[in-house]
């Protein structure tokens, strides 16, 4: 078959591609020595791709495809399109570089046997030391994933490697969500990592992953290249030969690409443009309910927001349906702490926060302000329209208690700064967060002392008896006392607000149409798509 296109331009114009030119507009893929290489838009960078190190959404969607872990997360391939009515989905934990696991009695040691016919991509085969090293690299530096598994894993006694082929880990302390968390941890070849500096990883992979690296330029793009003869092989014949992850800042630059036929997928565009492009043909947009959710986090431990009748009232004051409309219906509203779908969800409809001035202004009373009087700060992403159109609606719902409400667009980096502590807090932050793992312990940890620091940890919110029952649950093996335990944490967490409970929005990409495979699994992150199941269909 020959290229549907000449040169992709992904510098400006200044690199291309070459290949043998058809004009055929609808297919942008491009073709070099008769592989098919799918062009996937993104706004964000991955700048440093060491599993140690970092990750987010752009970051964990390449290291997912250069890397394998023990275990793994697959998604539903149900297809809902846009503007259809999506039923939520669980993620499946299969497993992968472990073909099996046993849990002692007691939940403290966890043992892994591993296939062997995994082999890093330069043929050395993955092996319990290579898992040792993987997993003690990533908990000595403290950064990554790291602070997932810090407290249950000591790095001298936790990890024994028994064979070539087993690993068994032996916690700290019971910890049920133990192999939920094990699936993003990735591993790397020691022979690879130690034969190079520090920050070599931080653009070279040394994984087994079904992709590698073909060429990486920083800021421009990523070029992913299959590995043909991959160790869990391939789900699909025409499976794609590999990406290219392309940086489009602009989401209208992202529009116009996927409308030229230009690229073949893209995140982040308005809702609005998401539903114009789902009209046109060669072009197909898939929606799904997240567990993505907004909150406004308020800083229970300083200043007007430490009151908690002041917290009460402006849960009753905000309007949430308004919130909806932002999102043009592509979202439902939360009726609990915890979301829609995840595992220990209950349903609070009856007792959760809906716009209700009288119960507003009574609580304002009950806090000792009838009139309000007072000023708070709302800290949103410089830049986000969404967070900025909430806050603007936050404002006007305030006004009508007597609270005044200032809009403070942040970068990213300067508002985790400022909410590393209370005391150097904001007032309310805007907040979306994505629960990684399929255990309700994700959520419930939000909402202890260990969350101080973190970006969804905003609230520093303190309740000793939630404290008390997030480590309960944590160690329990049953699912029903784990559950018990959840539903009450959920129940006095609402009861306590340390947030506005906002919603979850549809999780939406839109793809060229010979583009299929695509798979959505709600713990991944915002734009985050797992590449390996994709394939061209002509």
């Amino acid at each position: 078959m020959k290229s549907s296109k000449l040169s992709l331009a992904i510098s400006v114009g200044i690199i291309t591609v070459v290949c043998l030119l058809i004009s055929v507009v609808s297919f942008a893929y491009v073709e070099q020595d008769g592989e098919k290489y799918v062009i996937f838009g993104a706004r964000q960078p991955a700048p440093n791709i060491d599993p140690s190190v970092h990750y987010d959404w752009s970051t964990r969607m390449i290291q997912e495809s250069l890397y394998d872990a023990l275990l793994s997360y697959e998604g539903d391939p149900t297809l809902y399109l846009f503007g259809e009515t999506p039923q939520p989905k669980s993620p499946l934990l299969v497993p992968c570089l472990a073909e099996s696991w046993d849990i002692s009695d007691d939940g403290m040691t966890y043992t892994f046997r591993l296939v062997k016919n995994a082999v890093f991509h330069n043929g050395d085969p993955v092996t319990a030391e290579a898992v040792k090293f993987s997993f003690v690299r990533t908990l000595e530096g403290k950064q990554g994933p790291a602070w997932m598994l810090l407290a249950i894993l000591d790095t001298e006694t936790g990890i024994e490697v028994i064979d070539d082929y087993t690993v068994a880990f032996h916690l700290n302390y019971p910890f049920a969500p133990f192999p939920h968390y094990i699936a993003w941890w990735y591993i790397m070849n020691p022979n690879q990592v130690n034969a190079h500096d520090a920050d070599w990883l931080q653009d070279h992979e040394a994984g087994s992953g079904p992709f590698k690296i073909k060429e990486w330029r920083h800021g421009e793009y990523y070029w992913l290249e299959d590995v043909e003869d991959y160790w869990r092989g391939w789900p699909h014949e025409n499976h794609i030969d590999g990406f290219i992850f392309k940086l489009v800042r602009e989401a209208a630059s992202q529009k116009i690409g996927i409308q030229k036929g230009d690229l073949d997928i893209v995140e982040g565009l308005t809702i609005e443009d998401f539903g114009l492009v789902a009209g046109l043909p060669g072009i197909y947009v898939t929606e799904d309910i997240g567990r993505t959710t907004f909150g406004i986090k308020m800083n229970t431990q300083k200043g007007y927001t430490a009151i908690k009748n002041v917290r009460k009232a402006i849960c009753y004051a905000f309007d949430y349906d308004a919130v909806i409309d932002i999102y043009d219906g592509h979202a439902v509203l939360e009726d609990s702490p915890f979301p829609q779908g995840l595992d220990g969800y209950v349903s609070l409809a009856d007792i959760t926060y809906r716009q209700d001035f009288d119960k507003a202004r009574e609580y304002m009373k009950k806090a000792g302000f009838p009139d309000g009087g007072f000023t708070l700060d709302y800290v949103q992403v410089a830049g986000h329209p969404e967070e900025t159109k909430i806050g603007l609606i936050l404002k006007d719902c305030l006004s009508k208690i007597g609270i005044g409400v200032d809009i403070v667009p942040l970068p990213w980096p300067e508002m985790c700064a400022i909410g590393a502590t209370a005391e150097t807090g904001a007032d309310m932050v805007a907040t979306y967060t994505t629960p990684i793992v399929n255990d309700p312990d994700v959520v419930a940890s939000q909402y202890g002392p260990t969350a101080y620091g973190m970006y969804y940890g905003t609230h520093f919110y303190d309740n000793p008896l939630v404290t008390l029952w997030i480590d309960q649950a944590r160690v329990l093996s049953d699912s029903d006392q784990r559950a018990e335990l959840y539903e009450k944490i959920q129940r006095q967490v609402l009861e306590d607000a340390p947030e506005v409970f906002g919603m979850l929005y549809s999780r939406v990409w839109a793809f060229r149409d010979f583009v299929k495979g695509f798979t959505f699994s709600p713990v991944r992150f915002t734009g985050e798509i797992d590449m390996y199941w994709l394939y061209i269909e002509e």
